[in-house]
């Protein structure tokens, strides 16, 4: 006897609009690693490793970057050239940061027991030079960074920042110091811009005594390696030491507010601009890269960890991912995501809240040294670049990383976003072509809307999530983190039998937000 089937013929009841759903969903993550092309451009042209970047909050195409070798470039991310560039008489430059109208670089020398602290002019600061630097990409005229002076102290400076809305900067080494810029009067320069093209300005504009710091932190021995202040409370700033230690100071005080100590030495700070309460620390030590391809960095901590400055005890969130030492990060203006370069070679996208990276960025380009002579040429010795510094732009769209290959790459921040290209033409001529971000039409950036809603919806799902989540990785890469998930395990287990085989309670459980912190000294 046959049962009778009972259908509604209505159009407006789709009875398969899930199944079409989810399989508009399985296209759409694989469209996504279809187009996903990261890689934007390479700009080359310091003849050192790069080890620091400076962007200005004030304009979105220009980038500073500094080498080992002292040599301090402007970039235009937009065209990738070089419009201007300064040195530091060889010595290596280990910080920079931009305020919109000073850039402050920060240098050492062993030779020397007094390091410099330079403050440089950037093009864009005045109103007069808007033009030259729209000139500079017919190749009409090329704009000169000059020195405007110069800070010496007895101390050599690791790192330097600079209030988002203020006359201060800091620097950090030996101690934090804290320095004002604005003793004489900068906006001469907006009516005599042709001062700057005498290479001996800082004799004449000397005014007051500008070689001692306002005010001074000092909190160990230790020296200081990196200093961040706070872009919501410009008078908050958090440094990291070489004692594993992170301190948070106001320069409304006298003496520091909060120190806690950690197990492991954190490389870099950044605070999310969003959420000014909150930082994100980077940890891990530099080892040789045949540690990294043997597995052996398993063992130390390569994560990054935010905190919440009013509670110290405990980590928000632990980041992981990285098989090697976390060299720099930097937040994404919306501050929802941050940016990191590490020892291992790679550029890692995550989440302020995610546990896990979202995006990996790395390349396969090999450095070669030729050693040449009258009779033969040797060009046997190639590695891999190390990242050292990373920047979102400041318009959250674009990346920047620079390694030890003398390169800056260029990244976009979402992998699969389209690109379009602006060519700027003169007498007729091609001169450039800009790579920008397309503006969708209203029916593609709906369909494109669509697509990003039903794959979050079905991301769950095991066919959706293995496409979203895989990424290929280097050899190396794979292999340790094969390995440390392993040493990871084993630990895990050592650990649940020795409670096991112990007395209740006399081995605590301990959480991974915990276990990283020693103490908290107030």
């Amino acid at each position: 006897m046959c049962q009778r089937v009972f259908r509604n013929f209505d159009p407006s009841l789709r009875t398969q609009e899930k199944a079409v759903e989810y399989v508009r969903a399985l296209n759409a993550a694989k469209m996504e690693k279809i187009f996903a092309r990261p890689f934007v451009g390479a700009m080359d042209g310091h003849i050192d490793s790069v080890s620091c970047m400076a962007k200005n909050p004030n304009h979105l195409k220009g980038i500073f970057s500094g080498s080992m070798d002292g040599d301090i470039r402007l970039w235009d991310i937009a065209s990738r050239s070089r419009p201007d560039r300064c040195s530091c008489d060889g010595e290596m430059t280990k910080s920079s940061e931009e305020q919109g109208s000073i850039l402050a670089s920060g240098s050492g020398h062993c030779a020397k027991q007094a390091d410099n602290l330079s403050v440089s002019w950037p093009p864009r600061c005045c109103t007069w030079s808007d033009s030259v630097y729209r000139w500079t990409y017919s190749c009409i005229m090329w704009y000169r960074l000059h020195q405007l002076a110069a800070y010496v102290w007895k101390n050599a400076f690791w790192a330097v920042d600079h209030q988002c809305d203020g006359n201060l900067f800091a620097t950090a080494g030996a101690q934090v110091d804290i320095w004002d810029h604005n003793r004489f009067d900068l906006n001469l320069f907006r009516f005599f811009p042709s001062f700057l093209n005498y290479r001996n300005l800082t004799c004449h504009f000397l005014l007051g005594n500008r070689s001692q710091p306002v005010n001074s932190f000092e909190w160990g021995k230790d020296t200081v390696i990196s200093v961040r202040f706070n872009p919501g409370e410009p008078n908050v700033l958090a440094t990291s030491a070489n004692d594993r230690s992170i301190a948070i100071y106001d320069l409304r005080m006298s003496s520091p507010t909060t120190k806690l100590i950690m197990r492991t030495r954190t490389n870099s700070i950044s605070w999310n601009p969003m959420e000014p309460m909150n930082f994100t620390a980077t940890f891990g030590s530099l080892f040789s890269q045949k540690s990294l391809i043997h597995g052996s960095v398993a063992n130390e901590d390569c994560s990054c960890y935010s905190y919440d400055a009013r509670k110290l005890d405990e980590a928000k969130c632990v980041h992981k991912d990285h098989v090697s030492a976390v060299m720099d990060i930097d937040y994404s203006p919306t501050g929802r995501e941050f940016v990191t370069g590490s020892y291992d070679r790679t550029i890692r996208i995550f989440q302020y809240n995610g546990g896990h990276s979202r995006e990996i960025y790395h390349t396969k380009r090999m450095q070669r040294y030729t050693l040449s002579t009258n009779n033969y040429v040797l060009t046997e010795i190639c590695h891999q670049h190390r990242v050292f510094c990373v920047k979102f732009s400041c318009d959250g769209s674009y990346v920047i990383s620079g390694s030890d290959d003398a390169n800056l790459r260029l990244w976009k921040a979402n992998a699969s976003e389209q690109l379009g290209v602006i060519l700027l033409y003169q007498s007729g001529c091609i001169i450039t072509r800009i790579p920008t971000l397309l503006q969708l039409l209203p029916r593609e950036r709906k369909n494109h809307e669509y697509r990003e809603a039903v794959k979050n919806r079905y991301k769950h799902l095991p066919e959706v999530k293995r496409i979203v989540r895989h990424r290929h990785l280097l050899k190396p890469i794979f292999k340790a983190s094969a390995l440390r998930r392993i040493m990871i395990d084993a630990e895990r287990k050592k650990d649940e039998r020795r409670r096991a085989h112990s007395a209740p309670g006399s081995i605590p459980r301990e959480s991974i937000r915990k276990k990283r912190i020693i103490k908290e000294i107030e």
